[in-house]
């Protein structure tokens, strides 16, 4: 599918996020001159034909009084991918799920996930709870805990200019 010049605008209009006002979509129309029904009708064929995978909201969890931010990373059997995956991403405390090919022999793991808390000890407690209660101690695994916080923001769509040999 080849992008209008119109959908090209939408896309990169929504790139550093929506406006955090009750009618964002009216606030894009106003800026782009169409109608809010324009935009979500647009936003959703995008989504319909893949151009768009998603829309979602990039939560600046440390700002919340999130520091135990733990990335649990898993080596489940290829055939337990897709419901092991399920069972993870339905948890309450899960904030992302998914997975990534392997790369061995050193990093045996496939599936990541992320759960943010206040303190280590409660994260790998709610971790032992879900561990139990869903029979996955046979499952390796590893909880790597954030030490530092990177710059967070959404997906980026607009092609950017080439890059010449001097810069």
């Amino acid at each position: 599918m080849v992008l209008s010049e119109n959908d090209r605008k939408l896309v990169a209009a929504i790139q550093d996020g929506l406006p955090l006002v009750p009618h964002p979509y009216a606030v894009l129309a106003e800026t782009l001159g169409t109608t809010e029904a324009d935009i979500i009708e647009r936003l959703q064929r995008l989504q319909d034909d893949g151009m768009v995978k998603r829309m979602g909201v990039v939560v600046k969890h440390r700002a919340l009084g999130y520091h135990a931010n733990a990335m649990v990373v898993w080596d489940v059997p290829d055939s337990a991918i897709q419901q092991v995956g399920e069972l993870l991403a339905a948890q309450e405390c899960i904030t992302l799920c998914y997975q990534r090919p392997r790369c061995l022999p050193d990093w045996p793991y496939n599936l990541f996930c992320m759960i943010h808390g206040h303190e280590r000890k409660a994260v790998l407690r709610r971790l032992a709870q879900i561990i139990d209660a869903n029979s996955l101690g046979d499952i390796p695994h590893e909880v790597l805990f954030s030490l530092r916080s990177f710059k967070q923001r959404g997906a980026r769509y607009a092609a950017r200019p080439a890059r010449t040999a001097h810069g």
